[in-house]
């Protein structure tokens, strides 16, 4: 099993502790994310130390007026590393609206030049931004993983461009009914799934910091919405993300 998004540098605990007990309960594989130039230098050096875990490194939407969206030739060099797997997350929010809307537009676009420059996946995040977020996407010709997906009105632009779609513990909400038909109308070849550590804990770990062994919460809603064994799809689900962001 593997957890396609955890920001393992900003957990309470070590991630050594929490690569370790991932492992016990059989997530073998983590793709740790670094949001800014200092996360991104700390997600590269854990994921040296772990074999199984990979980085993918980007300047975060609530950074675009932050110095660090100003120091792209550093990402673009920490990204040129054999264990960064990925640009990102970067993208849009227009929920928290942290930074200016043209701002975070430029930084998403920049970011994206980069990927297409190395030849990587780029990890979105998009909240209340979906229209924009698909016309800066629209002349992106690489691979797309939707982080935490919570839009389903951005599914029909991503299942056309056959984006991979990836959910996190909040599709186990008793509420996220909608989320858990979007997770349903995704074909098995473009689903993943992620905890998004160390936050939105699956609903058995709720209130609690979140950390890459819950993925198996997210996998087991995963295949009840889906109607599909439990296993047979986390195996499918590794293979998916083997598959996006180029792991052996």
């Amino acid at each position: 099993m593997i957890d396609t998004h955890a920001h393992l540098d900003a957990c309470a605990e070590p991630a050594d502790e929490l690569v370790a007990r991932a492992r016990d309960s059989g997530v073998e594989r983590i793709v740790s994310v670094g949001s800014g130039l200092e996360s991104c230098r700390e997600t590269l050096a854990i994921s040296r130390r772990h074999d199984g875990v990979f980085a993918a490194l980007g300047i975060h939407p609530h950074q675009a007026a932050e110095p660090d969206a100003e120091s792209l030739d550093e990402l673009r060099d920490l990204l040129s590393d054999r264990r960064a797997v990925a640009v990102g997350e970067t993208g849009l929010d227009h929920y928290r609206d942290y930074a200016p809307r043209e701002r975070q537009l430029e930084l998403f676009e920049r970011q994206l030049g980069i990927a297409a420059e190395l030849g990587k996946p780029v990890v979105v995040h998009t909240r209340d931004a979906s229209n924009e977020t698909a016309a800066a996407l629209a002349g992106f010709g690489g691979t797309v993983v939707l982080h935490c997906f919570s839009s389903p009105e951005l599914l029909p632009v991503a299942l056309e461009r056959g984006y991979y779609v990836s959910f996190a513990g909040n599709v186990t909400y008793p509420k996220a009914g909608e989320l858990r038909q979007a997770a349903r109308d995704v074909p098995r070849d473009r689903l993943l799934a992620e905890t998004d550590s160390p936050y939105l804990s699956p609903q058995p770990r709720r209130g609690r910091p979140n950390e890459p062994a819950n993925v198996v919460h997210t996998v087991a809603a995963l295949a009840e919405a889906r109607g599909e064994p439990e296993g047979e799809l986390a195996r499918r689900l590794d293979e998916n993300a083997a598959a996006a962001f180029g792991l052996a």
